[in-house]
């Protein structure tokens, strides 16, 4: 599969290439209040792609947040996607003080270029086959490779402090985090996934997982080598990963030695699945990523 040639000229143009600046933001009322700015950064990876950029004002370094996004399996619905899916939860970890980067991945949104009558498609890396044999495990390695790629780049552009990185996903960018986790890259701090997993709600029925015994296993495949502290949150009314689901995910992983804290929150409006998205929801889960982190200094 072939990138589109505009698209990656542009991306390979400059070691950065600054699209976007939406400016400077205040944060809510604190004892210290921190301004915050927006970017569009193209990153001249050796998968090019676009990624949201959110940071404290001012020229760092900064400890870095890399926060995965989920995927549809639908190509129509990939060329739609949101430049961030998560851009109140991103500005959150800024005013915290971190360099957020949001990737969005190849295949999405503004790279999302499939037009199947004339033969063309996107570099879509996040596909796990068919429900008869899903391949969960390459499938979240590949974005968690897309992770490191960014750390090296960012840190080798003196933006960010090289240790004490956070990872955060939801969805299969949570899956992708657990992923990372089995990698143990020295860089990276802490990981926190909101509703992780893969092949939830099967022809778009509630509660019908691809496989879900197969992605229990693979969790505990995660497991045995994972060693980077975690904090996985997901919410009782997900249709995708409901609570027996995640219970079991939870129990595989830990069980194989991996270290995760897992909290199930009451339901959020009508789909617990997209909780981060929602900036209703960060006064409930922001607590609890404030005392993980705390716990880990």
């Amino acid at each position: 599969m072939r990138f589109n040639s505009s698209v990656r000229r542009l991306l390979l143009a400059a070691p950065l290439v600054l699209i976007w600046s939406i400016g400077a933001a205040h944060a809510d009322d604190q004892a210290a209040p921190r301004r915050i700015q927006e970017e569009i950064w193209a990153l001249p990876l050796p998968l090019p792609m676009f990624a949201y950029l959110v940071r404290p004002v001012g020229d760092g370094p900064f400890p870095l947040v890399i926060m995965n996004h989920g995927v549809s399996l639908n190509p129509t619905d990939r060329r739609f996607f949101p430049l961030v899916e998560f851009r109140d939860a991103a500005k959150w970890f800024a005013k915290q003080g971190y360099l957020v980067v949001a990737p969005v991945g190849t295949g999405y949104g503004a790279s999302a270029i499939d037009i199947p009558e004339r033969g063309i498609y996107g570099p879509f890396f996040s596909k796990v086959g068919k429900c008869t044999n899903p391949n969960f495990r390459d499938a979240g390695l590949a974005v968690a490779q897309v992770d490191l790629w960014i750390i090296a780049y960012m840190a080798a552009e003196k933006r960010v402090l090289p240790d004490g990185v956070i990872v955060v996903g939801q969805s299969a960018g949570g899956w992708a985090s657990i992923a990372l986790s089995s990698l143990n890259p020295a860089q990276v701090k802490a990981i926190i996934t909101f509703a992780a997993g893969r092949g939830g709600r099967v022809g778009g029925k509630p509660n019908n997982n691809c496989a879900p015994d197969r992605l229990v296993e693979t969790t505990e495949e995660f497991g045995r080598t994972s060693r980077v502290p975690m904090l996985w949150i997901y919410i009782e009314n997900d249709t995708f990963f409901g609570p027996d689901l995640s219970k079991r995910m939870h129990q595989a992983f830990t069980a194989a030695g991996g270290r995760a804290e897992y909290h199930l929150m009451p339901p959020f409006g009508n789909e617990g699945h997209y909780f981060i998205g929602s900036p209703d929801a960060i006064p409930i889960w922001s607590p609890l990523v404030t005392g993980f982190l705390a716990a880990l200094k």
